[in-house]
């Protein structure tokens, strides 16, 4: 019984960082630039291009 949970926690200790991995979101240097831009213009609000965008606005 003891080897099951140890083998089940083990398996678990390495899912849950795959999927974090996985469910964050990369920008290329080329996105990153595009965003910023289009908040330097000022034809939406910052808080209204980082919800399109699904980032924080304190990150932007």
């Amino acid at each position: 019984m003891m080897t099951n949970r140890n083998t089940q926690k083990s398996s678990l200790d390495k899912t849950v960082p795959d999927i974090r991995r996985a469910t964050r979101k990369r920008y290329s240097a080329e996105e990153k630039i595009r965003i910023v831009l289009e908040g330097l213009r000022g034809e939406r609000s910052i808080a209204e291009l980082c919800r399109r965008e699904g980032i924080k606005a304190n990150m932007y």
